[in-house]
């Protein structure tokens, strides 16, 4: 059996990645057909790793171009043609303007109506089924985006349910909890066996730490950009060595700037160093800096490098980020990432599904 998807927001491709592995154990022949993304450096690691795939880097607005409940236009039309049937649409829509750290545009960033196009994509294009990737609190933003979206699947026919997963169940070496939005127009495929599924598969899955994803990382001297750390401001560079030479992994109020030091602030894992037996807090793009989290490396007197940030998120030392990609691009490629280990485990069950559905056809 193949199994054809599209991956819109793809960014460099954990989705998929995950999804072909899943494909893999299940033995299925993988095929992505689109990946779509509108940042040409990421998108262009995507197109490295599966360069099987149409992959474009545009606005997803000038693919799906019609408002929801309306009938194709032109331009979709077009693209329904030229992609054929499809078994998974997924998508992690971009996620900023939902995330708690974001204190500017929290939970009203106009970015968000952007979740909307995956219900127009799965209108346009019909998969049997829909994965939306996003952080928890997606759920409440201020426009309901999750809802809308919802009640434009189920209007044409797809049965959907939303759960948060807290991803250190799946293997994921991180604190991280996702909400991910299921939809299914497949008999066989009930959104709520594969949520229910899953967390019977994961268990008691122990927390995965910083030691199992980066410790054999260590030992390595590599030079390139992939394999070092960011450069330290010398201010940073002060708090780094406070740390080390206080044995602490927080650092006190009064190391920090001044809007730090009056103490009025939740951002305590901030300029923080990690823990070899503890999983990492959430990688995002800003890994590279102790600023934005708690990423200086729990042994070396620096933050963390693309490559251990690009371990803790799963990501196989195989997949490629190209040799000359620039820090900029790997920061963004990595940090916004959807785990692989995520879809390899829900992808499993929704493989299964559609699989059954096939056997269930030919015997009929």
């Amino acid at each position: 059996m193949t199994i054809r998807s599209i991956d819109l927001f793809a960014g460099c491709g954990g989705m998929t990645l995950g999804l072909s592995e899943a494909a893999r154990r299940h033995g299925m022949t993988f095929e992505p057909v689109l990946a779509v993304d509108s940042d040409e450096d990421v998108a262009a690691i995507y197109e490295e790793n599966f360069p099987h795939a149409d992959v474009k880097s545009v606005d997803i607005g000038s693919l799906f171009d019609g408002e929801i409940g309306t009938s194709p236009t032109k331009a979709e039309k077009a693209l329904a043609e030229t992609v054929g049937q499809v078994g998974i649409l997924q998508g992690g829509p971009p996620c900023q303007g939902h995330s708690d750290l974001n204190n500017h545009t929290r939970r009203r960033d106009p970015k968000n109506a952007l979740y909307l196009k995956m219900a127009r994509a799965a209108e346009v294009l019909k998969p049997d089924a829909v994965i939306i990737e996003n952080v928890a609190p997606v759920q409440w933003d201020k426009s309901g985006v999750v809802q809308t979206t919802k009640a434009a699947l189920e209007g044409i026919g797809y049965s959907v349910m939303g759960r948060v997963l807290n991803l250190q169940l799946a293997g994921v070496p991180q604190r991280r909890l996702r909400y991910v939005l299921v939809a299914s127009r497949v008999e066989t495929l009930n959104p709520a066996v594969v949520f229910s599924s899953i967390r019977e598969a994961w268990g008691e899955h122990q927390p995965r730490t910083v030691d199992w994803a980066i410790r054999d990382l260590d030992s390595l001297t590599g030079t390139s950009t992939f394999d070092t750390a960011s450069d330290r401001s010398r201010e940073n560079a002060k708090r780094i060595a406070y740390l080390f030479t206080h044995g602490c992994y927080d650092l006190p109020n009064a190391e920090r700037p001044d809007c730090h030091k009056d103490g009025q602030h939740s951002y305590g894992s901030v300029y923080g160093r990690l823990k070899w037996h503890r999983p990492a807090q959430t990688i995002t793009t800003g890994f590279g800096s102790m600023g934005q989290g708690r990423y200086v490396h729990p042994q070396r007197w620096r933050t963390i490098t693309p490559h251990e940030a690009a371990r803790l998120q799963t990501f196989p030392d195989w997949f490629s980020f190209g040799s000359q990609t620039r820090r900029g691009v790997l920061a963004r490629a990595i940090g916004n990432a959807v785990p692989p280990l995520l879809m390899v485990s829900l992808g499993g069950v929704v493989l299964s599904a559609l699989a059954q559905r096939a056997a269930d056809r030919r015997r009929a």
